[in-house]
């Protein structure tokens, strides 16, 4: 079950109506509470130094899976309601449609932090091309962060174009996405600088400790922060009830956790409202106990395991 499903059941079953969705959550009392509609924003999204001093945000807005037809609206909305990093990847096939968002937004360039992914094996030579491609597409004529998607067998070669373009100034970061602590701790001895971001899947069911013990230089960003609804994430009973205490709704408890153990996150949502309430974990924090609790769910383990 996904978010949107637990979300409508539960209102089904309290006796919500349909169009509240997004507007208000329920706890296990009956009672609900409302989330916020609107947000300022200028929300103050705290940053990440990554190694080689670049300020990334601890929070951004993942675009998997969001369509070209409505990938230019999601993006204007997300900025509106004051996201900064907004993810792609060539594998979506909504750069192009991001880029006209990017365009049409008053958010300054430099406010922004953009990252896109190559998502198939290439060689050396290719990759500048298809950087270029990705300049193109996103109307934008630096990245502030370029992944290789996956380990493919070319992927160091594909990086030593990246260095060099890193070096040039065209990509003011660079990293990888999927490595787990393996194939990372091999990688960064075939290559000259270390990744400055490595994308895992990541939330509070597999919190990635073996590669995070290997990755000393190199920051964790968080995919599919809510696990997509897997192993019951919306209704596990210590995140509802850390949610109670905070106010604060099951998917904002899973994001401040990752956020308070400096694991960027890019939750994914095409709703404006939960856009809004994904942003809104900045005013509260889990304490010490909420930490260990939260810690408890553990599984050491893949809820997905293709890669």
């Amino acid at each position: 079950m996904d978010r949107r499903e637990f979300m409508q059941n539960t209102m089904i079953a309290a006796g919500v109506m349909a169009g509240g969705l997004g507007l208000m959550g329920t706890n296990a009392l009956g009672e609900t509470k409302h989330i916020k509609d609107s947000i300022n924003s200028k929300v103050n999204i705290p940053n990440i130094t990554l190694n080689n001093g670049v300020k990334m945000p601890l929070l951004g807005y993942g675009t998997y899976k969001i369509g070209k037809d409505i990938a230019t609206r999601c993006t204007l909305e997300a900025l509106e309601v004051g996201y900064r990093l907004i993810d792609t990847a060539e594998l979506y096939k909504n750069e192009e449609e991001i880029g006209t968002g990017l365009k049409e937004s008053a958010v300054p360039r430099k406010e922004l932090f953009i990252t896109t992914k190559l998502s198939h094996d290439m060689s050396y030579k290719e990759t500048f091309k298809a950087v270029d491609l990705a300049l193109k597409k996103l109307q934008v004529d630096y990245l502030d962060l370029l992944l290789i998607h996956m380990a493919f067998q070319d992927s160091v070669q594909m990086y030593k174009a990246m260095e060099e373009l890193y070096h040039k100034g065209i990509l003011k970061s660079i990293g990888i996405s999927n490595f787990k602590a393996k194939k990372y701790t091999s990688f960064i001895k075939e290559v000259k600088i270390t990744p400055m971001v490595n994308q895992m899947e990541t939330h509070v069911f597999y919190m990635q400790r073996e590669l995070r013990k290997v990755m000393k230089d190199t920051v964790l960003e968080a995919w599919s922060p809510f696990a997509q609804g897997r192993n019951g994430f919306f209704a596990k009973p210590v995140l509802e009830s850390i949610a109670r205490k905070h106010n604060k709704t099951v998917a904002q408890v899973g994001l401040r956790f990752l956020i308070q153990n400096n694991i960027v996150a890019i939750p994914k949502t095409t709703h404006k409202k939960r856009m809004i309430e994904n942003i809104d974990i900045f005013d509260f924090s889990l304490d010490s106990e909420d930490m260990a609790n939260i810690a408890k769910l553990e599984t050491n383990k893949s809820l997905f395991g293709w890669y």
